[in-house]
């Protein structure tokens, strides 16, 4: 297992959540009397069953590492059984994408919104400059919150992300008017007591920010008259995301850039693994501007996956 870590970190995957999930299988195999060098099907029947509770995705990502440990088993020589990792239903959420009507409402609202009391996990303080970050950059939610002073280079204008869900670092230049807006919260930020680990967006008390972040913009969109339908319905903050990978693409067609091109350089962009999870949003574009979209839709719609109820990561 050490062996296989090193290899898939060498490979530029973190492998954090992998390793905890492989600890578990060595901890399994140690309860169970496991003598076999490799995976059997009756030890791999033990992990894949399902456990009380589990959610689907959980368990199916479980499965996967297992699979993937026992291939690599398999690579080197040493007889082990793959598991067939289930199907995941795909999401039926559909991507909630702001107008620019209703961005430019949120942005005056996070600007005006004040606290009522104080409270050191607060992280209504961050709002403003948060929202605005990842609606001009399309960086996950999570990357957003890892970030921490080294990373955002507001000389060049860069941010280095790190802790991606894919485990791969990657780079996003930002616009001269991003930059100046990271450098008013820090000149704000400054006055706060110091996080410790250094983290760029922090609470009133100097902690990290968290999940309290989501609990805001549902406040946000409730004061700027969006209808938030419910947990997995939206819009969610994710959906900031989403809708800066189909401005994005609306920006390039109108450019005349070809789509062949600007796709990798959106996948890349957004940090997906693969063109497949950008791909959705050819289809997702041109729902929402047929107009636009229209000639390339007869050129080259076909050679896409058909768009489904499944959300991008």
């Amino acid at each position: 297992m050490k062996q296989f870590l090193s290899f898939k970190r060498k490979l530029g995957f973190k492998f954090k959540e992998e390793a905890f999930h492989l600890k578990k299988i060595d901890e399994a195999a140690l309860e169970t009397n496991q003598s076999s060098s490799g995976i059997t099907k009756s030890f791999a029947d033990i992990i894949t069953k399902k456990k009380p509770n589990e959610g689907l995705q959980y368990r199916q990502r479980r499965i996967s590492i297992l699979a993937m440990f026992s291939s690599y088993l398999n690579d080197i020589g040493i007889d082990s059984y793959i598991p067939k990792v289930p199907p995941c239903k795909n999401k039926e959420y559909l991507p909630f994408i702001f107008s620019q009507n209703e961005i430019n409402t949120i942005f005056n609202v996070c600007d005006q919104y004040k606290l009522i009391k104080r409270h050191p996990y607060n992280s209504l303080f961050i709002m403003p400059v948060f929202l605005r970050l990842l609606y001009a950059t399309g960086i996950r939610f999570g990357e957003a919150l890892n970030l921490k002073d080294t990373d955002v280079n507001l000389d060049d204008n860069y941010l280095l992300i790190k802790d991606s869900k894919n485990g791969k670092e990657r780079i996003i230049p930002i616009s001269y008017s991003l930059s100046d807006v990271l450098k008013e919260y820090l000149w704000f930020r400054n006055y706060l007591p110091k996080n410790k680990e250094n983290y760029f967006f922090i609470g009133i008390g100097g902690s990290k920010c968290s999940q309290n972040v989501r609990y805001w913009f549902k406040k946000i969109l409730e004061r700027s008259n969006i209808q938030y339908l419910g947990k997995n319905k939206g819009p969610r903050v994710h959906d900031l995301r989403h809708t800066f990978a189909v401005n994005s693409l609306v920006k390039m067609v109108e450019a005349g850039l070809d789509l062949y091109v600007s796709l990798p350089i959106l996948s890349t962009y957004l940090g997906h693994q693969s063109i497949k999870a950008t791909n959705r949003y050819v289809r997702l574009t041109s729902t929402l501007f047929p107009d636009l979209m229209n000639d390339i839709d007869y050129s080259l719609i076909d050679v896409f996956p058909k768009f489904k109820n499944y959300e991008p990561n």
